[in-house]
């Protein structure tokens, strides 16, 4: 397996257009993508998101990167990462399983774009804060400086949304070659 290929984690707030640029971007890149877990997992819940249900879509946000990781053509697209779960689990337990605090300085991804929240918000079962949007853009933000993350802001609708995600995908992979070629 070639762990060398470069992640993209395409992350956000709620109803911010995460999976469907995520699609976008693997079909643009002839690549694929990695879902988010947690959108299958907690439509099969028939109570409310339990602390063992955050570490679940932990190990099984990890577990489906690794298993698609050897069928990325030159880059991996990620639908969300586990940083999620430590979000949710922050806001709702008012703290995170330590497995995940573990785990993040060590699962890096190479570029992270974070969607904007100047979509219009989506009515969907598995989403629960619509007025808690700029809320969770912040937060976003701090866990991503926090990690001292590589992340551009993407912003606009459709067809500009998706031509400022690849842009910032194309300005990323010329950096990263030129630095491989430095090797």
């Amino acid at each position: 397996m070639n762990t060398n290929i470069p992640k993209i984690a395409i992350v956000g707030p709620e109803s911010t257009g995460k999976s469907t640029l995520s699609a976008y971007l693997a079909k643009h890149y002839h690549t694929v993508w990695v879902p988010e877990f947690a959108r299958d997992y907690c439509a099969k819940l028939t109570e409310p998101c339990t602390w063992q249900d955050e570490i679940n879509m932990f190990y099984g946000q990890l577990a489906l990167e690794q298993e698609l990781l050897p069928q990325a053509n030159k880059l991996l697209i990620c639908d969300t990462t586990f940083i999620t779960v430590k979000i949710w689990s922050d806001y709702t337990f008012g703290r995170s399983p330590q497995q995940v605090l573990d785990e993040l300085p060590k699962h890096p991804y190479d570029l992270y774009l974070l969607l904007d929240i100047d979509l219009p918000w989506e009515e969907d079962p598995l989403r629960d804060f619509p007025d808690m949007r700029e809320h969770f853009m912040e937060v976003w933000h701090k866990e991503l400086r926090a990690l001292n993350a590589n992340y551009v802001v993407i912003a606009g609708s459709g067809d500009e949304r998706h031509a400022n995600a690849v842009k910032a995908i194309d300005a990323f992979i010329s950096d990263f070659e030129f630095s491989i070629s430095d090797l």
